[in-house]
């Protein structure tokens, strides 16, 4: 469904980023894996190559605009042009009230959620040509702001509208732009946002992916500014 394609993934090195990863590595696209660390992307680049994938792994900062050019730069040399970008990389920050929210926790989480995003977004559309794809990651609390949620929710909301803004302003182009909440999975920043969940309530990142091949794949052609909740997608 992918094959020939070219996905950049940011956030890769565990949890959805890596489970699209992989997902789309067995639909044949060609996989450019992201993480802030080169140890994050190694575990990751070993799966991709023992499916046979085709793979650039690159360690970079994608909150900043060096990191998000750097990332972009070198999957354009490799492979020439970028279809799919997922933005996947974030942080939860602390849970607590605003009145007692530290600022420089409050900068991190907005940087990494939020600014990466637009950094990546603006870097990489550049390289797309008619019928690429973006795909954010929203949360279930960036359309209903909840209390002790802070910055991680502020965020989302942004990257709500960014990601309408982006698919009215890139519609000419023919690409598109799309977000997508996974709901509750089996992952450490869900285990670490509910410490007194049983994660086995949950389901995995690797049973939530159909979506965002989707979204990916030219099936979804002329599917642009909406919003999928993941898990009811899975049940279709």
């Amino acid at each position: 469904m992918l094959t020939g394609k070219v996905a950049l993934i940011t956030g890769a090195s565990k949890g959805l980023g890596k489970a699209i990863a992989l997902a789309y590595a067995k639909e044949g696209a060609k996989i450019v894996i992201n993480s802030r660390s080169e140890e994050g992307v190694r575990t990751v680049a070993g799966e991709i190559e023992g499916l046979g994938g085709e793979y650039l792994a690159i360690a970079a900062d994608v909150s900043t605009k060096e990191g998000a050019e750097k990332l972009v730069g070198e999957t354009v040399e490799r492979f020439g042009s970028i279809d799919i970008l997922v933005n996947n990389a974030g942080i939860l920050g602390p849970r607590v009230a605003i009145a007692e929210y530290p600022e420089d926790e409050w900068k991190a989480v907005i940087e990494a959620n939020i600014n990466g995003p637009f950094l990546m977004s603006k870097a990489a559309s550049a390289h797309m040509g008619s019928g690429g794809s973006i795909i954010n990651v929203v949360s279930g609390v960036s359309v209903e702001g909840r209390a002790e949620w802070g910055a991680y929710s502020v965020s989302k909301f942004g990257l709500e509208g960014l990601s309408q803004i982006l698919a009215a302003e890139l519609e000419e182009r023919n690409i598109r732009s799309n977000a997508v909440d996974p709901g509750g999975m089996r992952t450490e920043m869900r285990a670490a946002a509910y410490p007194d969940e049983d994660p086995m309530s949950r389901i995995t990142p690797e049973e939530n992916t159909a979506v965002f091949i989707y979204l990916a794949s030219d099936e979804s052609k002329g599917v642009s500014g909406r919003r999928f909740k993941a898990q009811e997608f899975e049940r279709r």
